[in-house]
C-alpha cells in the first residue's frame, strides 16, 4: 500500500494504481455532487465514484473540468469510476452508455468502468 494525497493508493493486477479511498455520489442531486467533487479533490481525494443512473455525472463533469482549468489537478491525477445501469448490459447497448457517460462527465476515458447491479436482471 502506497500513500498519495487522497490517501492509501492499490496497484491492481494490469498495473493501474487505484485509490483506496474516494467519494461516492450516490443519492446526491447534481448540486451537491457538483460541490462535494469539488471540496473532495480540493482536499485530496482522487478517486470519484458516479453511475449513469445517479443523474449527476454532467455536474461532476463540470467540476472536473473547472479544476482541471483552474489548475488544481490533472486528468490523470485522478481515478473516475463510473456504472453501466442494467438496461444497458446488452452488448449491442454498452459501447453507446458508455459514450453518453463519457460525454456527461466531460472526459476522453474512465478508469473504471463497472457494470451496475449485475445479479438483479435476468
Amino acid at each position: 500500500v502506497i500513500m498519495t494525497v487522497g490517501g492509501p493508493i492499490i496497484t491492481l493486477s494490469n498495473g493501474v494504481q487505484m485509490p483506496q479511498v474516494g467519494l461516492g455520489t450516490w443519492m446526491c442531486s447534481p448540486a451537491e455532487a457538483k460541490a462535494a467533487t469539488k471540496t473532495a479533490i480540493e482536499t485530496g481525494y482522487r478517486l470519484i465514484d458516479t453511475a449513469a443512473c445517479y443523474g449527476n455525472e454532467e455536474a461532476i463533469g463540470e467540476a472536473i473540468k473547472e479544476l482541471i482549468q483552474a489548475g488544481k489537478v490533472k486528468r490523470e491525477e485522478l481515478f473516475i469510476t463510473t456504472k453501466l445501469w442494467a438496461t444497458h448490459f446488452h452488448r449491442d447497448d454498452v459501447e453507446g452508455a458508455t459514450r453518453e457517460s463519457l460525454r456527461r462527465l466531460q472526459l476522453d476515458y474512465i478508469d473504471l468502468y463497472l457494470a451496475h447491479a449485475p445479479a438483479c436482471f435476468n
